[in-house]
């Protein structure tokens, strides 16, 4: 979590629990919060979201849910489920804060119908991307009024390109420019994909960053959102960049860029 909460880490397991942590003194770590049988299944991805939207952990498991889980004033901690896919979800990734912010007061409402069914959502709404095992990422978004989380239908994703296997792994990228958006997903199919949204209500389209070697596992953004990490099935990390042209370079060492481990 955001240091501003403290030293607080979440882990998750086999037997489908969630379990917080925070260290109250140096290497004594004491449970903040126990969700055991949050799920039915194995949960296989936690993230924390930003912390403006304060204290929550979304967890994605492979029984089709995510739960988010919100720390309340009285220290309880509410839970929220998305219902996601039912062949299972394996991975989640939150949106960073102001991803829909470019500073005109035209823009403090996306649109209203954020899911098809008559709720808007604002620009401060904390938002979602998941990766599951239905080939496919979902946008998902909270009504900040009913505390609800629904799929974010105002911005459709292109089945133009897609995955052809599992989603193994999906990471938003920090904002870099307002109102455009990136994110990675990766699959068994040994594909990584850069979805970009130009604007609020936009379609998410897909470009193919690489055709690997191996199944991909894990892909992860730089601090700045300029250098992507890619890890797969045959032992391999590699580091890409985007270039002037917009097309996709691997680089082939950290040193050709100004120490881009500390920059990026």
């Amino acid at each position: 979590a955001h240091p501003k909460f403290g030293t607080i880490l979440a882990s998750c397991s086999f037997d489908g629990g969630v379990l917080i942590h925070r260290e109250t003194r140096p290497l004594d770590w004491q449970i903040l919060y126990a969700g055991r049988q949050l799920h039915e299944s194995s949960v296989n991805s936690v993230s924390f979201c930003p912390p403006e939207h304060g204290l929550m952990v979304a967890a994605a498991s492979s029984d089709g849910r995510v739960s988010v889980l919100a720390h309340q004033p009285d220290n309880s901690w509410s839970i929220e489920y998305i219902q996601d896919n039912p062949l299972g979800v394996n991975a989640v990734s939150w949106a960073p804060a102001g991803a829909y912010h470019d500073g005109s007061s035209s823009s403090s409402v996306r649109g209203a119908a954020a899911a098809g069914n008559g709720e808007s959502a604002s620009e401060d709404s904390p938002r979602l991307v998941t990766g599951g095992c239905d080939n496919r990422i979902r946008f998902w978004v909270q009504d900040l009024s009913s505390g609800q989380w629904v799929e974010d239908a105002s911005s459709p994703v292109s089945k133009d390109v897609g995955h052809t296997d599992w989603v193994r792994d999906v990471a938003w990228a920090p904002s870099v420019m307002p109102n455009v958006n990136m994110v990675a997903s990766c699959s068994e199919d040994r594909t990584v994909l850069i979805w970009t949204q130009t604007g609020p209500n936009e379609e998410w389209k897909a470009t193919l960053l690489h055709t690997f070697d191996a199944p991909v596992w894990r892909v992860s953004w730089s601090v700045t959102g300029h250098i992507l990490a890619v890890s797969s099935g045959d032992s391999n990390v590699a580091l890409w960049k985007k270039g002037i042209d917009g097309k996709w370079y691997q680089m082939d060492s950290v040193q050709e860029e100004n120490n881009p481990v500390q920059e990026g």
